[in-house]
């Protein structure tokens, strides 16, 4: 089984207490209920499992065999890996998309789809980006398969109901759905991946979620997609702690990806987090009483000689920003490296504007 949990610690604000977590399975009990689920459309839950279902496929990561084992298969085949989930995210008579997580797909050599049905494809790679874990597959011809619907992962709320849908434990236990409630709707924390460390956000949710769900569905009662599932914090002294990448930022990403082939970004050098994600006690101690906007939480050595850790963000450009979902889209999809982009932020209760220039992520270190 591929590794499609990731192991995760709660990165440390410096004005913030936060916990760490440790690093083995969780399991959890299976519910069943004659009760009929009435969502935010009145639909039921049933329907619109139906309706999502079929775009939520299973990812098959095949390697070649290791020549030197002599009980691995003969020289050149290939074997499966692992296995994890994808959501079919667009389609037409061409050809279907499909994302899932980047360490679903990394290291092989053939990725092969297998379908609600059973059925497998083949599918081409279209590009990775490991620092947000997202990978973007393409399987030529028409599956007639209806893709997912987009939902807006900023406008979730903590409470709100959600589902996750994927492959625990493997193919055998296809398309199950687990429920929960959004936990926490912005969490941000450094993961370790292939291409270094990385600073992620995510929603925070208790639905289950276990190896295999990686690269799977994590929908609202609407039956939109809210978030790509990819990793969680699991020890023995923990539960339900699992987290889904934005579906705002996968959006972002996977048009990147499908572009140019790899995601090169405008770099700020800078850890964000929305204000409206910081509780409220923690704002009275920086002395923030704006409900929206952008706090810097943490920055390099190039973009501290701008900005100092705990500047509130409130335009960019001109344009005001309530969240840094919004910040990062307007940088990657308006900006490119080189660019000076001028900030409007409040510190020490003073509203001023500074500029910074942009660096590449290739260029991120300088």
């Amino acid at each position: 089984m591929l590794g499609s949990v990731l192991t995760i610690g709660a990165m440390q604000l410096p004005f913030l207490q936060d916990d760490n977590g440790g690093t083995v399975p969780v399991t959890n009990d299976s519910k069943g209920s004659y009760n009929v689920t009435k969502t935010a459309n009145n639909e039921s839950l049933a329907d619109i499992i139906d309706n999502i279902s079929p775009a939520i496929v299973g990812v098959i990561n095949m390697q070649k065999a290791d020549i030197n084992n002599p009980f691995a298969p003969a020289q050149n085949s290939e074997q499966e890996t692992g296995t994890g989930s994808g959501v079919i995210y667009q389609a037409d008579n061409d050809a279907s998309y499909i994302v899932t997580n980047n360490h679903v797909v990394e290291g092989a050599s053939n990725i092969k789809i297998q379908l609600s049905t059973g059925k497998q494809y083949d599918s081409e790679l279209i590009g990775t980006d490991a620092l947000t874990d997202i990978a973007v597959l393409k399987v030529k011809g028409d599956l007639n398969i209806e893709p997912v619907t987009f939902g807006n992962s900023s406008g979730i709320r903590t409470g709100d109901t959600v589902y996750a849908i994927g492959n625990p434990l493997g193919l055998d236990f296809a398309n199950s759905v687990t429920e929960g409630i959004v936990s926490a709707k912005e969490r941000t924390m450094d993961v370790s991946t292939s291409a270094g460390t990385s600073s992620v956000k995510a929603i925070q949710t208790d639905a289950a979620i276990n190896p295999g769900n990686s690269g799977g569905a994590l929908i609202n009662a609407s039956g939109q997609l809210i978030g790509i599932n990819s990793m969680k914090i699991s020890s023995t002294e923990v539960e339900g702690i699992g987290f889904a990448i934005p579906s705002n930022d996968v959006k972002t990403i996977i048009d990147e990806i499908v572009k140019n082939g790899k995601v090169v970004r405008p770099y700020m050098g800078l850890a964000l987090t929305s204000v409206d994600s910081i509780p409220r006690q923690y704002l009275e101690q920086l002395g923030i009483d704006s409900d929206q906007g952008v706090i810097v939480s943490q920055t390099d050595n190039y973009a501290g000689k701008v900005f100092n850790e705990g500047d509130l963000i409130t335009k960019v450009d001109g344009q005001e920003i309530a969240t840094d979902s919004e910040l990062k889209s307007y940088i990657y999809q308006n900006k490119k490296s080189g660019d000076t982009v001028t900030f409007t932020i409040v510190r020490e209760g003073k509203t001023q504007n500074v500029e910074l220039t942009l660096r590449s992520t290739a260029d991120q270190s300088n």
